[in-house]
């Protein structure tokens, strides 16, 4: 068992010509009378799928704080009809307050919510899910799995939300040792930790997926993270080319990775979620949903972001058109 790291050296750790695996976080957009734009919501689900990278709804991008039980059942019942079969990913989300008792009973009805529309669950933590004793939150989480077909972890930094907690490597290493769970988002923001898990999931079990959080890091990929992220909502085609790009060996996985890291870091800024009225802003330039209105009760930005977002948009399709195509360097 995992309890202590020696130092690390990144340079070891990089993994050339790697497949990526990308699951890409959908955004919720909005009508005008804030009702959910479904029609735009359906087309931004296809072309994450049509691109290559799975969805993943009902998360943090998706106000899966904020939604209620309806809207939540429709983005199911929806992204269910758009794949077709193909894999996808729905968030498990569970209020509740600081002390408060692990509520399987409320897991496990999100469980079977999400298996029954065919989507793999991933379960946001909760005071009651993620904290306490080592031996507890482990216990926590076997008891989802004897529940389920299959799952992944999500670990959370309180930057992003209070009920979060990084755990430590133990229980890390002993969320590996559960068979159904397939993998799990790591949201630090800190390279150290993320390259803790990454050495440890290569010595006790190469097939689980460490997709990072870490929208200020993209470039994790490049030592054997996988992704789960909100920044790639903004735009899903430059991220699985610039994947493709990796894979292949190609040169120009650096400029496009360089210009999406510009994005995140711009985008990612304090406060960190509003980073989703910025993914608004962006799709709409993009003339892709009718407005760029957040779900009431989520932070917003200023109207000069959109100045910004326009210059970038304009410099990734330009990125886009002149870097070679992932079949001519296939």
């Amino acid at each position: 068992m995992m309890t202590a790291f020696e130092p690390i050296d990144p340079i070891s750790l990089l993994k050339p010509r790697r497949k990526i695996t990308g699951i890409s976080a959908i955004l919720l957009p909005l009508l005008a009378d804030d009702s959910v734009d479904w029609k735009g919501f359906d087309a931004h689900v296809a072309r994450t799928f049509d691109a290559g990278l799975s969805p993943a709804i009902n998360m943090d991008t998706g106000y899966g704080n904020l939604i209620d039980d309806q809207t939540r059942l429709t983005a199911l019942q929806r992204t269910q009809s758009i794949a077709d079969g193909r894999d996808y990913v729905a968030g498990s989300f569970v209020g509740d307050g600081p002390g408060a008792a692990f509520n399987d009973t409320a897991y496990c009805k999100a469980i079977d919510q999400i298996q029954s529309h065919a989507g793999t669950p991933i379960f946001f933590q909760s005071y009651g899910l993620a904290h306490g004793s080592d031996d507890q939150i482990v216990a926590n989480y076997q008891t989802l799995a004897n529940h389920c077909d299959s799952f992944y972890a999500f670990e959370l930094g309180t930057v992003f939300a209070p009920f979060g907690n990084i755990y430590s490597l133990s229980v890390y290493e002993q969320l590996m040792g559960i068979p159904k769970c397939r993998g799990a988002k790591h949201s630090s923001l800190s390279r150290e930790l993320e390259w803790q898990r990454l050495i440890l999931r290569d010595r006790v079990r190469p097939d689980f997926k460490v997709f990072t959080g870490n929208d200020l890091a993209i470039d994790m990929v490049m030592y054997g993270s996988d992704y789960l992220l909100g920044l790639s909502t903004f735009a899903p085609d430059a991220f699985a080319l610039r994947d493709a790009y990796w894979e292949q060996g190609s040169s120009a996985f650096y400029e496009l990775n360089d210009l999406l890291q510009y994005l995140g870091a711009f985008a990612f800024r304090a406060p960190v979620p509003a980073y989703k009225h910025n993914a608004a802003m962006f799709l709409k330039l993009l003339g892709q949903i009718e407005t760029d209105r957040t779900f009431p009760g989520s932070p917003i930005r200023a109207d000069s972001d959109r100045d910004v977002l326009a210059k970038i948009a304009a410099d990734l399709q330009a990125c886009m058109r002149t870097s070679p195509s992932a079949a001519s360097i296939a």
